[in-house]
């Protein structure tokens, strides 16, 4: 207790509002399961194993709302192991999580299989959110060199439009605290810690993968930036290409490294399903047999036909389901019908749009040499600080990129949450236009006032003395007195957050 009360007061301030967060998305996910009936959708359904003691049906009456949609595949696969073919869309990482916590808590009732998971699903991703926030905060001071800025931003991801997500049996908390804790190591120039995180990463999600081009960039950018302006003569190049060639090597490695899990993963679903085990299919319920059979669900050592995947070149699983099961690629979700979908996704589409425009028109030399080339003000040590800073191109590409995949190739619903558990761009965006718009966060002090917005008196608060005042429920608290711009941020926000406990939670289209 000591140490916690010593410890950094932002941070403090971020676990405990990311704690509070959760709590109250708990408590409403059993508000809204209780009052709202299920929708009856077509979505996965396994049968349940075992029968039902009365723990089991009040665990699922608190809790029932965080297995909707796709995680009861991440419940089934913690539960049962990769037995449908489909299930090999999710990747093992947070299925291995919920499985050994299950294991390890202790359970003084009897409870089924499904109970004991949903708990550690609870308690699981109410740690990893508050690890992501934190990790979020302190990479947010690392690459903007603006507290407010990085606080606010951290602030506001444990109100994340894709909250229900983070909170949810999803492994959307786990790949933000991996993700966000890798990038913040590697900013530090920890390039083998941020490795080994971005790996597990990729354990995790398959996007994942492409934070590989963290390290490349990393490496690259330290590489030319070494070479300028320095003379090299012709006794220096064997040792420039010497140190050219290491630099090669080690962020192969690093990228072989983060691509490992996913590979190893693909091995596994060939072996499971391209060589069945006869001995596998005696073990398989007969109601999930029936229910493989009624919806044409492919079950690992059942029949004799390999799957098509298995005779191509490259036999990768993930590609196929994505393609075969869900219709996911480029342009095919581009249908009249799904306007309203394309709807669901215009704020995050926006904004992250926005942020992209702001940040190339602030930096347009910048962003044409790829952040390669340093400007006169970074020779002297004076590179602007905050969100369009130098430090931030390479993550204003990588949401950039995420963004247009997404809207192009993917279910473009799900842009809210593939970007809000990916990237910090979404919530230091945010965060930028909230300082720079809003007259009531300007009298709490600021980093580096911006010319011409003199800030008001200061007061003493976390934003710029380091106290616990939080910025998101005093704007909240004047909601009547923000600007337009502030409202429209903090309503897609806060509104997707509690749509998404109330539509999700009972079985009901959402993101």
């Amino acid at each position: 207790m000591e140490l916690w009360s010593r410890a950094d007061p932002q941070l403090r301030e971020v676990v405990w509002f990311a704690l509070r967060c959760r709590a109250l998305a708990l408590l409403l996910q059993a508000v809204f399961n209780a009052l709202i009936p299920d929708h009856a959708a077509d979505a996965f359904s396994p049968p349940r194993s075992g029968p039902w003691g009365p723990w089991d049906a009040l665990l699922e009456r608190l809790l029932g709302g965080l297995g909707r949609w796709d995680a009861e595949h991440f419940l089934f696969i913690a539960e049962r192991g990769y037995l449908l073919e489909h299930n090999c869309a999710f990747l093992p990482l947070f299925p291995l999580g919920l499985r050994l916590l299950a294991a390890l808590l202790p359970c003084p009732v009897p409870l089924q299989p499904r109970g004991r998971l949903l708990l550690a699903a609870a308690l699981l991703n109410a740690l990893l959110a508050v690890l992501a926030a934190a990790a979020l905060l302190a990479l947010g001071r690392a690459v903007l060199r603006r507290p407010r800025q990085a606080f606010l931003a951290a602030l506001l991801f444990s109100l994340s439009p894709a909250g229900v997500f983070m909170a949810a049996a999803y492994s959307e908390s786990t790949f933000a605290a991996l993700a966000f804790g890798a990038m913040w190591q590697l900013e530090k120039g920890r390039r083998w810690l941020s490795g080994l995180l971005f790996a597990l990463a990729a354990g995790a999600r398959a996007n994942g993968l492409v934070n590989a081009g963290f390290v490349l960039y990393s490496s690259v950018r330290r590489f030319v930036l070494q070479l300028q302006g320095t003379a090299v003569s012709l006794r220096e190049l064997p040792v420039l290409w010497k140190q050219a060639l290491g630099l090669v090597v080690s962020a192969a490695l690093v990228c072989a490294g983060i691509s490992l899990p996913f590979a190893l993963f693909q091995y596994y679903a060939y072996v499971r399903f391209c060589q069945p085990s006869t001995g596998l299919a005696q073990s398989v319920p007969e109601a999930l047999l029936q229910l493989a059979r009624d919806k044409g669900y492919r079950v690992a050592g059942v029949g004799e036909a390999k799957p098509p995947w298995c005779s191509q070149r490259f036999p990768l699983v993930y590609s196929y389901i994505q393609d075969a099961y869900w219709n996911v690629g480029f342009l095919r979700y581009f249908e009249l019908r799904q306007i309203p979908n394309f709807l669901l996704a215009l704020p995050v589409t926006l904004l992250c749009s926005w942020a992209a425009w702001t940040y190339i028109s602030a930096n347009p030399r910048h962003c044409l040499t790829l952040g390669l080339v340093k400007s006169k003000a970074e020779e002297r040590g004076k590179a602007r600080d905050g969100f369009c800073g130098p430090a931030t191109f390479v993550y204003v590409v990588h949401s950039t990129a995420l963004l247009a995949f997404g809207f192009f190739c993917m279910h473009v619903q799900v842009l809210t949450r593939f970007l809000g558990s990916s990237s910090p761009i979404l919530y230091w965006f945010s965060a930028h236009l909230l300082l720079e718009h809003e007259p009531l966060l300007w009298s709490t002090g600021t980093d580096n006032p911006v010319s011409g917005k003199s800030p008001l008196s200061k007061s003493h608060s976390s934003c710029g003395k380091g106290t616990s005042d939080n910025p998101v429920v005093r704007l909240l608290l004047n909601w009547r007195s923000i600007t337009p711009l502030s409202k429209s941020i903090l309503g897609f926000f806060l509104g997707y957050w509690l749509l998404g406990l109330v539509l999700h939670c009972n079985f009901l289209p959402w993101t």
